[in-house]
């Protein structure tokens, strides 16, 4: 069964570090995609947390790994 994990990430450096690393550290096939999520009422855009999505099409990525990931930039993974 297909998964989608989604890691929180406080700014854009830190969404494009991670997603330059998910390949290389999981072995992906797909690029992970950066998306700006602007925090609701958010009027600056220095506010905004940036998602970096990850398709996982065979379930074989361990969560508790891509969370420890994105702790180690301020960030985590969100609960599905």
């Amino acid at each position: 069964m297909s998964e989608r994990h989604v890691l929180v990430l406080p700014d854009r450096d830190a969404a494009e570090e991670v997603a330059e690393e998910l390949p290389d550290r999981f072995g992906l096939a797909e690029e992970p995609q950066l998306v700006r999520d602007a925090l609701a009422g958010e009027d600056d855009a220095e506010d905004a947390q940036w998602l970096v999505v990850v398709e996982d099409p065979d379930a074989r990525l361990d969560p508790a790994a891509l969370d420890a990931l994105a702790a180690e930039y301020e960030g985590w993974l969100e609960a599905p």
